[in-house]
């Protein structure tokens, strides 16, 4: 459940953030990031009380994406008080996801 909102900053999203954040670092012309678009969606539902879903277009926001070391698409990384805490670097099924997660936000 992929809401658009604007935001200053990416710090603003993150420091405002009341859960954790997943950000999903992708590009329009990246086959496997658009097979995870619906994953992500369904993701988000499951999962909307727990996480926040965030998706960032590393062609439209390079610097984030080289803050990050992001270097292969799709790439995930969950930020919990405003500070990566997980990292996944490519497709990984709905079920898996959603695990990884729980597991993630739990720690």
């Amino acid at each position: 459940m992929a809401v658009k909102k604007q935001f200053t900053s990416f710090e603003d999203l993150l420091t405002q953030a009341t859960k954790p954040v997943l950000v999903d670092f992708y590009a329009t012309w990246c086959g496997p990031c658009q097979m995870m678009a619906p994953l992500l969606e369904e993701v988000g539902y499951q999962m909307k009380d727990q996480i926040q879903i965030v998706k960032i277009d590393t062609d439209k926001y390079p610097q984030l994406a080289s803050r990050y070391g992001i270097h292969a698409l799709p790439t995930l990384v969950l930020f919990k008080n405003g500070q990566p805490a997980e990292r996944i670097e490519g497709l990984m099924q709905g079920p898996q996801l959603v695990q990884f997660l729980h597991d993630a936000i739990a720690a």
